[in-house]
């Protein structure tokens, strides 16, 4: 008889022989009353134990390797037949050396530049900026780091219906048109996932016009498969604050978890964000930046957040954790836009993976402002952008006026120091693009 069929039996008090010793006519005599406590509440634990061990060992089966788990993959395609070949634990098994990689970032810091760098690795399927849907669904100022995690997790095991419960409107039978941004990752323009007009792309890679004209509604589950049958999987976002709010993904046993923290000089940050977005916070700084009129109250909250959130990632890695040890590679923007290519290699080198050709192909098409023309004249398979990106990554010198800059690199002193960037003391001195403000740093 089970646990809870003893339990049953105890609770009605029928007179067998195997009742406790303390009941008799179905009452609780008073001499045996503890003994009987200490048994029932024993036997609940020891039912309360066995639940958890079994959940605790669907949890390990269902998140274990690429594949989620071959009985969680299985029993839930069973019905599809292209499933077969990605749930198979041949699959699961070449699938051992799989790299995790997160590329950690402010917005308006490079992180979609940097992003392509490893989007444009064949064996890579990167997603671009995934924790958007659940921040649309909960508010940017609630606490979501718990969610956060559990979404991320789903994703490095390539579990994208995960993420249907945030997209809005609900995806129907897993297909959406409102994945955001989907055309920035390459395998969502590529086959399976996209067929259409495959063959008419030939050796360019795809762009958001082409895709979005070719490739239509995505499916969820088709693009499920194509991240399945790539080696590693890159996650891009700027949604998480600091390094420790990852702890726990980089403690998990299940995941080799590699963090590329991307970080930029706080008033190039600042300047882009005036140029870029419209909301009510940044209209004082536009105005004072337009007319050189200071307003009497300027709020420093978002800049100094940003401040110390850079330097405590970076402080906490040079600390040395264990949990965080040669997993953590701290990137300037400034460093990758003068030297894509060598950055790029550095990159590859901390990931463990060979930087190649198409790599370096779109590293010299895309980084020189030779490919622009192409855009121009409304060649749809053009490279999606092409800069010169020395001169993207100096022109805030050219745009901020003095008192500005003078204003966010007081308020984050430490921070540049930290990271390595030069003050400036007079407007002469900003506007001069031959002084470099980056001090040399390995």
């Amino acid at each position: 008889m089970g646990l809870l069929g003893v339990g049953r039996q105890w609770k009605t008090g029928a007179a067998t022989e195997e009742s406790p010793k303390c009941m008799k006519d179905g009452k609780l005599q008073a001499v045996g009353r503890m003994e009987c406590s200490w048994k029932m509440l024993l036997l609940l634990a020891l039912a309360f134990l066995a639940v958890q061990y079994t959940a605790i060992r669907t949890l390990r089966d269902s998140l274990n390797g690429p594949c989620q788990g071959a009985h969680r993959c299985h029993s839930r395609h069973h019905g599809d037949s292209r499933w077969r070949g990605f749930c198979d634990d041949r699959l699961t098994s070449s699938r051992t050396s799989r790299k995790h990689v997160l590329l950690m970032a402010v917005r308006r810091s490079g992180s979609s530049f940097a992003g392509q760098l490893l989007n444009r690795h064949p064996g890579i399927y990167y997603f671009y900026e995934p924790l958007y849907h659940l921040e649309k669904t909960f508010g940017k100022y609630r606490p979501l780091l718990g969610a956060y995690r559990d979404l991320l997790l789903n994703l490095y095991n390539c579990d994208l219906h995960f993420m249907e419960q945030y997209i809005s409107p609900k995806p129907q039978d897993h297909v959406t048109s409102s994945y955001f941004r989907w055309w920035s990752t390459h395998a969502l323009c590529s086959p399976p996932v996209c067929s259409k007009g495959a063959e008419e792309l030939g050796p360019e890679w795809p762009n958001e016009i082409w895709c979005t004209e070719k490739c239509g509604p995505l499916n969820l589950t088709v693009a499920s498969m194509s991240c399945l049958s790539k080696e590693h999987i890159v996650i891009k976002t700027v949604r998480i604050a600091q390094v420790k709010h990852l702890r726990s993904l980089m403690e998990d046993p299940r995941m080799d978890l590699r963090i590329i923290h991307l970080v930029r000089d706080p008033r190039a940050i600042m300047a882009s964000r005036m140029t870029t977005f419209q909301d009510e916070y940044l209209r004082v700084w536009k105005i004072w930046n337009s007319t050189g009129r200071k307003p009497r109250y300027v709020d420093l909250t978002e800049i100094t957040s940003i401040c110390k959130d850079m330097a405590a990632s970076a402080e906490m890695a040079a600390q040395g954790p264990p949990w965080l040890h040669g997993r953590y590679l701290l990137v300037r923007y400034e460093d990758l836009a003068f030297k894509p290519e060598e950055k790029a290699a550095e990159i590859y080198r901390f990931l463990g993976l060979e930087m190649e050709d198409q790599v370096r192909t779109w590293i010299a098409k895309s980084t020189n402002g030779s490919a622009l023309s192409k855009l121009m004249t409304g060649n749809a398979r053009a490279i999606p952008y092409s800069i010169d990106s020395k001169a993207t990554a100096t022109s805030w010198r050219l745009q901020l006026r003095f008192d500005i800059a003078r204003t966010l690199q007081d308020e984050c002193n430490s921070t540049l120091a930290l990271l390595g960037y030069r003050h400036v003391h007079s407007a002469a001195e900003l506007r001069n693009l031959s002084h470099s403000l980056m001090e040399n740093r390995t």
